[in-house]
């Protein structure tokens, strides 16, 4: 007697089946399967995909493959570089030095005590990966689980046998696809950064704080001012290095910005009756639906009220700082003459964010844009005006004493209070702490 058992769909004809669509032995073309999942119409990308989600078929592990998404940023990264030539290094290297010095003399905040780093793209691209997917794994993971879920519950009942371990299958593959295209975002990223704080957190990983920038880029961003480049090199070294700087001397501040990005993170879901109508609705020849969801940020529904109330104080630190950095940057850059068109080119785009910045916000659903730029720098200039850089640099010491949305609205309380509050440490205290991080040197060097 035959056995019937070996008619039902089984996991393997659901793994075959899907490899037969990858090797192009169906009526449906892979290419679309790049064109929904965002990559660009490009034939290399196209294979590197298919190769990838064929490797993920034959993954059993658990988690997303940031590997790829760091090869894809750097393959990306690495088309659009121009290498800077040796006299153009040496002048961003002296620019630094310059920047070192006049920094000294508007900020009590010590130089830094690692040396900065000139990057190219796919050096920044890979540096700075690690914190790119620690903001991105809780959607990345939220979307795995959400296709998953969403191919049981819409699969027929004919086929619940086949798909019944197919879980982590479907999981891989999810996750290949959103990794390429965290990959692709970075990668676009790196072709737009002047700098390693350019996004406003510190990207580069490390117990020590280091200033970074890219070459290629500094000089693209002069490129369109009508502004000598020189000046453009020793404005953004300044900023760059206060943006270090600062870092390195708040050190709860990166840990405190980036646990108020994992608070957003966390209330991050994926919406599985929009996922359900594009499984349903859904024409492999026709992704363009499925692409602007995955792409558009339509996947993640509206923001909770936990969420919102995690991206203001997040929003209102990110002002903090850069409005801290731009008062710096403009009291050390005084005397380049056209210090003030370049710190509102800088500005405006912080404000508008670039191409990938606003990929990186729809992919993930957070936007790292300080909202109150403007209004945290008068507030920081006044605070200078009335207590002197000292005074300001200090609040600095302490995450109970920075500055609150309340203070960035009419920072006169907080003026009236700098002058008897005994928790602010004195001079003495500053530079103990100062002598005590002093352990490196500080000459650039090309990664």
């Amino acid at each position: 007697m035959a056995d019937d058992s070996r008619d039902e769909p089984s996991e393997d004809d659901f793994r075959d089946m899907l490899r037969d669509f990858l090797a192009g032995n169906t009526d449906l073309d892979p290419a679309k399967l790049a064109s929904a999942a965002g990559l660009p119409d490009d034939p290399e990308m196209v294979q590197r995909l298919i190769g990838q989600l064929q490797q993920a078929l034959q993954n059993s592990g658990e988690g997303i493959n940031w590997g790829l998404a760091l090869e894809q940023a750097k393959g990306l990264a690495a088309r659009s570089a121009v290498v800077s030539t040796p006299a153009e290094q040496s002048a961003l290297e002296q620019a630094l030095h310059v920047a070192e010095l006049w920094l000294d003399e508007v900020t009590s905040i010590a130089e830094l005590t690692v040396a900065p780093v000139l990057l190219t793209r796919a050096g920044w691209a890979e540096a700075t990966m690690p914190v790119w997917t620690q903001l991105a794994e809780p959607v990345a993971h939220s979307i795995a689980n959400a296709l998953t879920g969403v191919l049981e519950e819409q699969a027929p009942e004919e086929l619940s046998g086949m798909l019944g371990n197919a879980g982590q299958l479907m999981r891989n593959i999810g996750g290949t696809l959103f990794a390429m295209q965290l990959g692709q975002v970075v990668g676009q990223l790196a072709g737009e950064v002047v700098s390693g704080g350019d996004v406003g957190i510190p990207l580069l990983d490390g117990d020590h704080r280091q200033a970074a920038l890219v070459p290629q880029n500094v000089d693209a961003f002069g490129a369109g001012l009508d502004i000598p480049v020189d000046e453009v090199r020793l404005y953004l070294s300044v900023r760059e290095l206060a943006h270090a700087r600062l870092f390195r001397h708040a050190k709860w501040l990166r840990l405190h910005l980036l646990t108020q990005i994992t608070d957003f993170a966390r209330g991050i879901r994926v919406d599985t009756e929009r996922l359900e109508e594009l499984a349903a609705d859904f024409d492999p020849q026709n992704p363009e639906e499925l692409r602007a969801a995955m792409t558009s940020g339509a996947l993640i529904p509206p923001k909770s009220d936990e969420q919102l109330a995690a991206l203001a104080r997040l929003e209102t630190m990110l002002a903090l700082v850069e409005g801290w950095v731009d008062v710096v940057t403009a009291a050390a850059t005084k005397r380049l003459p056209k210090s003030a068109a370049i710190a509102e080119s800088v500005r405006r785009r912080r404000a508008a964010g670039g191409p990938a910045e606003s990929a990186f916000a729809t992919l993930v659903g957070l936007e790292l844009r300080p909202r109150r730029l403007r209004e945290a720098a008068a507030m920081w200039q006044k605070v200078t005006d009335a207590v002197g850089n000292d005074g300001r640099d200090a609040l600095w010491a302490h995450p109970d004493l920075i500055p609150s949305d309340q203070d960035i609205d009419d920072p006169t309380a907080l003026i009236a209070r700098l002058g008897q509050d005994s928790r602010i440490p004195d001079d003495v205290d500053m530079a103990i702490e100062d002598l005590l991080n002093d352990d490196g040197e500080n000459r650039p060097h090309e990664v």
